[in-house]
């Protein structure tokens, strides 16, 4: 517990190092626009969601669960099962919750003017899936921590699916070009890049798909699974069909967007929809 802010800070800059590197070393495709002046809004958009999280939610999910153990909240503190398989359901529940959380923000209208913050973004890369609109960010709190009240996980079993999410997220969102055999193995266990590039896709069938950011079996139960782009990775557009202007990825504007833009036809109402039905 006293180590976790240290823990978390490691692996999430270690994390955003190695994916980084990777994306210049070997990128999947050619970025649109400045790198510069993207990761300035995009990294501008954390700060702002860090701090609204520490003012907001001074509770947040690792006290939850030290208080769900201290006060037997929730289902694994009913049940007596050995360590390790509290863990690992904890984590599996855990990143079901955020899938359905995902699914749920492309389906209500309200909050996925806020999610289509993170789509908007015009090009794919690791900051990408750091760049989430603070409120949303907010509204991702509240279903957690009753999500970690509601199951009772351990302080480690938290800690350790936090750190999971966060490296996975920055990890599929990368522009990382993989070897094609690696990525068919790798996505049986992990949300590849590939994989979850489709959901980054300005086609709204493919936009709503892939919707896991931890591991892909979700899709695949719930069929929201698609494997490939139609247009592939190097010439499929990414983002909406309503932000094509790079100055509206500037973080003023990234923040005002929910309240000022129109949202398209995204919303999952969509889904299967082809672009012709897009409100621009």
């Amino acid at each position: 517990m006293e180590h976790e802010a240290t823990a978390r800070l490691a692996f999430f800059f270690g994390i955003l190092v190695l994916v980084a590197l990777g994306e210049l070393l070997s990128p999947r495709r050619v970025l649109t626009m400045s790198r510069p002046i993207r990761w300035f809004s995009n990294l501008g958009v954390v700060a702002v969601g860090a701090l609204a999280v520490r003012l907001l939610f001074p509770f947040i999910g690792v006290h939850v669960a030290l208080a769900a153990q201290e006060q037997g909240w929730g289902l694994l503190n009913v049940v007596d099962l050995p360590e390790w398989l509290e863990v690992l359901i904890g984590v599996l529940v855990l990143d079901l919750v955020v899938y359905l959380q995902h699914v749920m923000f492309h389906t209500v209208p309200l909050i996925w003017r806020l999610h289509m913050m993170h789509h908007a973004d015009m090009d794919i890369d690791v900051t990408t899936g750091l760049r989430f609109h603070p409120i949303e960010i907010l509204i991702s709190m509240v279903i957690k921590m009753t999500a970690i009240a509601a199951l009772g996980p351990t302080v480690f079993t938290v800690i350790l699916f936090e750190i999971i999410l966060n490296g996975t997220a920055m990890f599929n969102h990368g522009n990382l070009k993989l070897p094609l055999k690696l990525d068919k193995y790798l996505r049986l266990l992990v949300v590849t890049p590939d994989q979850h590039r489709v959901h980054h896709s300005v086609t709204i069938r493919e936009t709503n798909s892939n919707f896991g950011f931890n591991f892909p079996w979700w899709d695949r139960i719930f069929g929201t699974y698609r494997a490939q782009p139609v247009m592939g990775h190097e010439k499929m557009t990414i983002g909406l069909a309503q932000f094509r202007e790079p100055r509206k990825n500037n973080l003023l504007h990234m923040l005002l967007m929910p309240f000022t833009d129109k949202a398209g036809s995204y919303s999952i109402d969509g889904h299967g929809a082809d672009p012709e039905r897009i409100v621009r």
